[in-house]
């Protein structure tokens, strides 16, 4: 006999929408902090042999992030993302076929406040990447700091992070039987200081290193934009030479971190809050650009590189604009 299942109320599906953007915002803004004193509060209780057997899994397993990681595909498929994929939503499209036995270097852009399409579409299977590029692995890079945590860079691993350094980005690009995407949100975190609504300034005219890897392992370049992702947030005005965002630039040099002051609106209310808006993002993949192997490429041979990379992401960008309603004289900006 078959079982029918009544579908869920649309109340009780937006609850279960915004629980899932609250655990979003959580792993990266609560989750972290509470695993460190988790791990160090466990040592002054009868279960600190929990905590002195993961230290010693910890030094034995120190390398694994930097080796591609360790994803786990129950949390890669986890009824969660969905949840999170339909609340903004949140969808991934793509202009031409990636062969699975080639590597690809993608570039995302922009970073938003906290990178909702980035994580979505590469950490987790909601927006059906699997299906979209057949015999393709995506790892995301993120800053490594967060890998020094205990039991946290176990969950951010699950999904196919790495650390955003050499070493981990050259595991995944120099593998010879292909398949394999490694996505860079090249801005960075600074770039997150200028994730206001209807802005598209791109911190990427003398970022050149993700290039100069590409030349170097001979891996086709994609550019990749999210269009709607500075819209999720609203943030303080920060102009450069403000107090504010020496303060925020000063910060980030001490603690490789930045720290946008956002806000939008909240779990009942929508006047103020830290939960995002509930506004499209589409992150579009670009077509490759094909690159030439070269172990130590000039300066100027980067150069050009890099310059044909920022022409065919506006293109992409001036393509695309229309159908996710960016105003016609609003154009990509480099700094």
């Amino acid at each position: 006999m078959k079982v029918e299942f009544a579908p869920l109320s649309v109340p009780l599906q937006r609850r279960l929408q915004t629980a899932s953007v609250v655990q979003w915002i959580f792993s990266f803004l609560g989750l972290a902090q509470c695993c460190t004193a988790a791990f160090i509060a466990l040592f002054f209780t009868r279960f600190w042999l929990v905590s002195a057997l993961y230290a010693a899994w910890w030094l034995i397993d120190r390398e694994k992030p930097s080796k591609g990681g360790r994803r786990i595909h129950i949390l890669r498929n986890c009824i969660i993302w969905t949840y999170m994929r339909d609340y903004f939503p949140i969808t991934l499209m793509k202009t031409t076929e990636l062969d699975p036995r080639q590597n690809y270097l993608v570039g995302f852009h922009p970073h938003g406040v906290l990178a909702a399409g980035a994580f979505l579409n590469f950490c987790t299977e909601a927006s059906g990447f699997s299906r979209l590029f057949p015999g393709i692995t995506p790892h995301l890079m993120m800053l490594s700091l967060w890998f020094r945590i205990p039991f946290f860079r176990d969950y951010v691993m699950s999904g196919g992070l790495i650390p955003s350094d050499k070493e981990s980005a050259s595991y995944v690009l120099q593998k010879p039987e292909g398949g394999n995407l490694l996505a860079i949100i090249v801005g960075g975190a600074q770039e997150a200081l200028d994730a206001h609504p209807g802005s598209f300034t791109l911190l990427l005219k003398n970022r050149k290193g993700f290039v100069r890897l590409a030349i170097q392992h001979g891996t086709a370049l994609v550019p990749a934009f999210s269009f709607g992702e500075n819209d999720i947030f609203d943030q303080v005005k920060n102009p450069k030479g403000s107090w504010l965002r020496r303060i925020q630039h000063w910060l980030q040099q001490i603690m490789g971190i930045s720290l946008p002051l956002f806000h939008a609106r909240g779990i009942f209310q929508y006047s103020f809050g830290l939960i995002p808006y509930r506004r499209p993002i589409c992150t579009v993949v670009g077509k490759p650009i094909p690159v030439q192997k070269k172990h130590r490429p000039s300066k100027e041979e980067v150069d050009q590189v890099h310059q044909k990379y920022l022409n065919e992401l506006s293109k992409l960008f001036e393509k695309h604009k229309a159908k996710y309603n960016v105003p016609e004289d609003s154009h990509l900006e480099f700094i």
